[in-house]
């Protein structure tokens, strides 16, 4: 049976008609660990940040594929909001109900006031499928790009494509 927490993103994209395939695995909580599971699997991996801004009024979902690097001086001289920092375990459980290691867009579903914005790197648009935890590090879901952007216009989170690598 699956967790809980998985089970509302699961929820929410039947709900939707959202087709996806789920890949169970040990905890996979970095980059570096996961590329071990997810050789066989034939979608766009991607990084998730989650930042906060200095005063931490606003809060941001980053996304990326997972082999780029984000430019975050660009992003925080766009943002004008100052320097911005890691969320802490506390803000990632306040605002997208997940722990360290398990950051994920699937996490909007939490967040009932459309509190986060997601930026999303502009060539993730290129991809096919793209996959992200389901909210616990232990799974892998994988969907299409268009059903991904079905999903985050549900959330109801404001989001943007940029350019968002060195």
């Amino acid at each position: 049976m699956y967790e809980e927490k998985t089970k509302k993103v699961l929820e929410v994209l039947d709900n939707l008609n959202i087709e996806y395939k789920l890949y169970s695995h040990p905890p996979i909580p970095t980059i570096e660990i996961a590329l071990e599971y997810w050789k066989d699997i034939d979608a766009t991996h991607c990084k998730n940040l989650f930042f906060r801004n200095h005063k931490g009024k606003k809060h941001y979902l980053v996304i990326i594929k997972h082999v780029q690097k984000l430019a975050i001086r660009d992003l925080e001289q766009r943002l004008k909001q100052g320097k911005l920092s890691l969320a802490s375990d506390k803000r990632l459980e306040k605002y997208l109900g997940v722990e360290p290691g398990s950051v994920t867009p699937f996490g909007l579903v939490n967040d009932e006031e459309n509190h986060v914005h997601v930026f999303l790197d502009e060539n993730l648009k290129c991809s096919d499928k793209i996959s992200f935890h389901p909210n616990v590090n232990t799974y892998s879901l994988v969907l299409s790009y268009q059903d991904f952007e079905k999903y985050l216009e549900w959330t109801g989170n404001s989001f943007e494509y940029l350019k968002l690598y060195d």
